[in-house]
């Protein structure tokens, strides 16, 4: 596998910046992100992952020493609820709106920044299969407008046996790519894209990258969890999936789950300020709640639809 290309902070500029993205579907600017706002933040969730009991007994929490027996990963039951716990911290919203973040974004999408509020944490087991995050591209699930940008960060130091991430350079060309059944996932070897790139990614690092581009993670084969932040950003000129503004589950979480325990904070609800236009438009979910082929489907519109009106009320295209 070839390595990264590189961009310094020192070199940063929105004309290097965009044409690195045009042509590879990728950045990596290294040493970006100061390490004093990341360690109070993995500290917190250190911590809560230790009192969950996915850290082995008398080990330091920050050192992060998976306990095997707790393996779980996205979809079991004990994996949702220290993971609702992890969300509803205000420090791991608050990460992807740093200054430094911020700056970079805008580069890439201009001073119009929305910051998708369902930022992801990613909590990955060791040498645990069900955990292991194959080819994909984050358009499948985010869906809206194309030009959306992930903004990938470890936490900690993420050297290759950790289970960094792979990018498929220059896949972002070729469109959305066919994946196997309900999955999400691209089926290996099927990609398209030019070569494979990887290598470490450590704490301060962001990798950004197109929606459409091709990626997965290497397998953790240390004895560590892995422990990265996925925040989605795109300008609110473009349109917007409503989906990435509510949660679109069966009623497990809700922004004001999230916000109870939060003081009077400008991050609550953040994005209500800004003239965002919906696509799927609240008239075109009603009539996909109405119509679409799925039973579940037609569910899922309905749920978007009223939560929209419940907790944003004020959105009305």
């Amino acid at each position: 596998m070839k390595a990264f290309r590189e961009i310094d902070p020192a070199s940063l500029d929105s004309v290097s910046l965009k044409e690195e993205m045009d042509l590879h579907g990728y950045v990596l600017v290294r040493n970006l992100l100061p390490r004093e706002i990341l360690g109070p933040l993995l500290k917190e969730i250190t911590d809560v992952l230790y009192v969950s009991g996915w850290l082995l007994p008398d080990s330091n929490p920050i050192d992060r020493i998976a306990n095997v027996d707790a393996a779980c990963s996205d979809g079991d039951p004990v994996y949702k609820k220290v993971y609702d716990y992890i969300f509803g911290l205000r420090s791991f919203h608050a990460m992807p709106h740093s200054c430094e973040a911020q700056r970079v974004m805008k580069m890439l999408v201009g001073e119009q920044l929305l910051i998708h509020p369902k930022s992801a944490a990613r909590l990955i087991f060791p040498n645990f299969g069900p955990g292991v995050i194959h080819a994909h591209q984050d358009h499948t699930a985010v869906a809206g407008d194309a030009e959306t940008f992930t903004a990938w960060m470890p936490l900690h130091n993420c050297p290759e046996e950790l289970g960094p991430l792979c990018i498929l350079q220059g896949s972002h060309r070729y469109g959305l790519q066919s994946t196997v059944g309900q999955t999400g996932y691209i089926a290996a070897g099927t990609e398209h894209g030019d070569d494979w790139v990887g290598g470490t990614i450590n704490s301060g690092d962001l990798l950004l990258f197109h929606s459409l581009t091709v990626h997965k993670a290497a397998p953790n084969r240390s004895s560590q969890l892995r422990i990265s932040l996925d925040c989605r950003f795109q300008s609110y000129l473009k349109p917007v999936n409503p989906g990435t503004l509510v949660f679109t589950g069966s009623g497990r979480r809700s922004w004001e789950k999230v916000y109870a325990h939060w003081p009077k904070d400008k991050l609550k609800y953040y994005w209500k300020a800004l003239p965002l236009q919906l696509k799927p438009s609240k008239i075109e979910l009603s009539e996909l709640a109405r119509t679409s082929h799925s039973l579940e489907t037609r569910e899922r519109y309905a749920r978007i639809l009223e939560r929209l009106d419940a907790e944003l009320p004020l959105l009305t295209s």
